[in-house]
């Protein structure tokens, strides 16, 4: 019975493994799990640790893990996965709609700021960054450039938040509608500047900064106080430091 069920959950893998999403730890999964996933199979090497971890931490997904988490060998997991979680859990995910998710960020009025990407470079600060919009209750991340924001490397700095807010990549031309308030060191201070709720709030890369195209659309250019002499900030401590500014409703009363 066990290695029909091993077997079936492997041949679920293979089928779904294309467009699916990675969802790589036991963090990612419960994440994913919590904000409405469509998650068509779920593995382990180690089911008893993982539900161990859950008691601990996810008591809400206890029962919903125990029936979807699937024991498979280690050297099977190890062949599924570039590398294995420390939690050794893994699962695979149907993307959400990108029309959902688009139809979400251009929906009037917005609660919530658009975070704006402009051509990132690291994966792991674009899932950073993911990560702390879900927290802030954030209405979506938007990348431009060439590096897809749902890339596996990204969902897994992002913890499977990405379930959490809406996430796409988008040419300059398309973002959402609203107010664009680029981060820029000759802008004015931010602290000075109320953002309101339906602003998109733009950050460039941390060695070029935004681009002259995002600078021209620029509703207003704004600044994050830094000592002299400091060249930058990271990227993800940027953008928490505009939604913390941004400030708006209570997260834990955010939907």
């Amino acid at each position: 019975m066990i290695e029909d069920e091993a077997g079936n959950a492997l041949r679920l893998w293979g089928e779904a493994t294309g467009d699916a999403v990675l969802l790589d730890g036991f963090h990612a999964l419960k994440h994913a799990l919590r904000f409405g996933a469509d998650v068509r199979v779920a593995v382990t090497a180690d089911k008893k640790s993982a539900l161990d971890l859950a008691a601990e931490l996810a008591d809400d997904l206890t029962d919903v893990l125990d029936e979807r988490l699937v024991e498979i060998p280690a050297r099977t997991l190890r062949e599924l996965l570039p590398r294995v979680h420390p939690t050794q859990v893994a699962a695979l995910a149907v993307r959400p709609d990108r029309r959902a998710n688009l139809d979400t960020m251009s929906r009037a009025p917005r609660q919530a700021p658009v975070v704006v990407l402009d051509n990132p470079r690291n994966l792991g600060n674009v899932g950073a960054v993911i990560r702390l919009a879900a927290g802030f209750g954030a209405t979506g991340v938007v990348t431009t450039g060439d590096i897809d924001p749902w890339h596996p490397n990204a969902v897994r700095a992002g913890a499977g938040l990405h379930y959490a807010t809406a996430v796409e990549r988008l040419p300059l031309p398309e973002l959402p509608p609203g107010p664009l308030y680029a981060l820029d060191p000759e802008g004015d201070d931010i602290r000075s500047i109320p953002l309101p709720d339906d602003a998109l709030i733009a950050f460039g890369s941390e060695r070029h900064g935004i681009s002259p195209e995002l600078r021209e659309r620029a509703t207003r250019l704004v600044a994050l106080p830094m000592r002299p002499q400091v060249s930058s900030y990271n990227l993800a401590t940027s953008v928490a430091m505009a939604l913390f500014h941004w400030g708006g409703p209570d997260p834990a009363q955010r939907p």
